[in-house]
């Protein structure tokens, strides 16, 4: 058993992935301000990560032998553009410093697909389909441009210490109770999400169960001494969150897309998680098909 230290453990992804690494044996720290930590985690404390010596004091405190960071503002625009991105960029800094100071082990920093751009209000389309790790990034908002410094933020101090980094970019997470009808992060249910392609497709429909998401993050964490330094995993489901194959429905909702689309038939995704497979075996095992309550097609 290990400890691991999560920032954001009340969050829509946290909760998962504090209930999955505890689940296999891990000893796991929750901290978070927000109420909601699973009882699964052995301890949750509350700290402000973006005052510094608050983050130094937690990793001292603790001293896990891993840290998974997913605190940030997690949704666009939800809060003024800078306060997001200084949030979000000092939270990742910090966490990043503190962890390779006090000798962590291995830290896993959670990014965002927003940062390839998708969204912005002059257009956008995509350099090929499906989309992979090396497609280039193009941020436009406060939210995945601190994402992109946060990614960057840990590749720097993968270079510059003996610490173990990688980033994950999980696609639109969606927790257990949300399958249930609860509202997404987004405000709408992932019904309403599915009924109206305009919602779902101004991200290419991309998604992934918070506990698929939470798999990934936990095999990656086990695995950080046995791949590169450094590298950079998008975490998605293996179908689109759509009814009808992306093929049909990209050119529609995403213009530009048209010469990359076709080949997306069936229920395909535009998002590879090709890169996970190959490095970490890691596969999604979970389908909105499967978990959606009372869904008839």
């Amino acid at each position: 058993m290990s400890r691991v230290l999560v920032t954001g453990s009340a969050g829509r992804l946290g909760r998962s992935v504090v209930t999955t690494l505890a689940a296999a044996g891990h000893e796991v720290i929750g901290v978070d301000r927000a109420p909601g930590t699973p009882a699964e985690a052995a301890v949750t404390f509350p700290a402000d990560l973006t005052d510094t010596g608050e983050a130094f004091e937690v990793m001292a405190r603790f001293r896990p032998e891993s840290v998974i960071h997913l605190a940030a503002i997690a949704t666009p625009f939800s809060a003024p553009e800078s306060v997001i991105f200084k949030v979000n960029t000092r939270l990742a800094f910090n966490v990043c410093e503190a962890s390779v100071a006090l000798g962590v082990a291995g830290v896993v920093v959670a990014s965002s697909p927003t940062v390839i751009g998708y969204g912005a209000p002059g257009g956008w389309a995509p350099s090929y389909l499906p989309i992979d790790e090396e497609h280039p990034v193009r941020p436009w908002n406060a939210y995945n441009l601190s994402k992109v410094v946060a990614e960057q933020t840990m590749k720097a101090f993968a270079v510059a210490g003996s610490t173990r980094m990688a980033a994950v970019r999980p696609c639109f997470v969606i927790p257990p109770e949300e399958w249930a009808g609860a509202p997404t992060q987004s405000g709408h249910t992932v019904r309403e999400r599915l009924d109206r392609p305009d919602l779902g497709g101004v991200s290419l429909f991309n998604y992934i169960d918070a506990r698929d998401a939470a798999e990934l993050i936990a095999v990656l964490a086990e695995a950080l001494p046995d791949v590169p330094n450094g590298e950079v995993f998008f975490a998605g489901a293996a179908d689109a969150l759509a009814r009808k194959p992306l093929a049909d429905l990209l050119p529609h909702v995403v213009p530009g897309t048209e010469p990359f689309a076709a080949g997306l038939t069936g229920t395909l995704p535009a998002f590879s998680t090709a890169k996970a497979t190959r490095l970490l075996g890691w596969r999604p095992r979970r389908s909105w098909r499967s978990e959606l309550k009372d869904e008839t097609e």
